[in-house]
């Protein structure tokens, strides 16, 4: 049965936001059909199981709102990211690096973390200290490095416990298997268990601030320009990335948890999304169609 006019409008809008296709395949996607092995992670794996889950959707937002609170971090999407002047390139930007490392064969996601790492290098400058003095930032710092890794690790284990289904092992098994980006990204040594994670996070609380530009990060999180249809959906989302973080993370955010149920309403927003899109993404279809094509090989041996 065909889809009503409207339900594939909505269907294309949506997939544009997170891919920049309306049909979800752009080059990127299509390219994990290539390669000569199953990857860094594959079938089973913690990590698949949580990226493959609706619950990124919001898990995405609640990273931005964590990472604006390291001075550092927040001063380069200020001085060099064009975040406002197109917010869906960035957004697209980000899910492709994320599931290009999760679905990709080995060195296709290899390839799109140096690529990150190369624009790193371009991403430096100064901001004023927690006492005024200029202090200088690098995106290929070791420090922001591992914030970034930490708040999206954070983010998605968050996200997926409060919508998700079980994690084959376990969160720790996740915490495990996704070091593997960190490490990919330039990480020395990034957490292996939850409980080193949420140590790691904590160990970041004294350069962690909210200042202006954090308030207007937020702002800007909170009603981003995403288009017609996109706005109240994005608004339950958003609602629901505050309410899973931890109080003191609210707080330090100057945000307050919800009056009204965001969990269960975000649950069911999520819920209508996934029949949106349907059971299973295009990345998932054409990474199969790489991994029947090595099974096939194999066999033929």
């Amino acid at each position: 049965m065909a889809r009503p006019a409207a339900v594939t409008r909505m269907r294309a809008r949506v997939l544009t936001i997170f891919s920049g296709d309306p049909n979800g395949q752009p080059a990127w996607v299509r390219a994990l059909a290539d390669g000569d092995d199953e990857g860094f992670f594959g079938p089973g794996s913690a990590v698949w199981e949580v990226h493959n889950g609706i619950p990124t959707v919001v898990a995405g937002i609640r990273a931005l709102l964590m990472q604006t609170l390291h001075p550092g971090a927040m001063a380069g999407v200020h001085d060099h990211s064009r975040y406002k002047e197109d917010p869906l390139g960035r957004l697209a930007g980000t899910v492709r690096w994320v599931l290009t490392t999760t679905f990709a064969d080995r060195a296709r996601a290899t390839e799109v973390c140096q690529q990150i790492t190369r624009l790193h290098e371009k991403v430096r400058g100064d901001y004023a200290g927690s006492d005024g003095a200029p202090a200088s930032y690098s995106a290929d710092d070791a420090d922001l490095i591992g914030w970034v890794h930490c708040v999206f690790a954070d983010a998605f284990l968050g996200c997926h416990e409060t919508w998700g289904g079980p994690i084959p092992g376990g969160a720790d098994a996740y915490v495990d298997e996704w070091a593997t980006a960190g490490r990919l990204m330039g990480m020395a040594d990034p957490p292996r268990t939850r409980d080193a994670l949420h140590a790691a996070i904590a160990s970041y609380r004294p350069v962690l601030r909210r200042d202006d530009r954090v308030d207007d990060a937020v702002r800007w999180l909170r009603r981003p320009p995403l288009g017609p249809g996109a706005g109240p959906v994005y608004r339950i989302f958003f609602a629901g990335a505050v309410a899973s973080l931890p109080p003191e993370h609210r707080r330090m955010l100057g945000l307050r948890r919800p009056w009204w149920p965001a969990i269960t309403a975000t649950r069911i927003g999520l819920g209508i999304m996934r029949r949106l899109l349907g059971t299973e993404s295009s990345s998932m279809a054409y990474t199969k169609a790489r991994l029947d094509r090595l099974a096939a090989a194999s066999v033929d041996r």
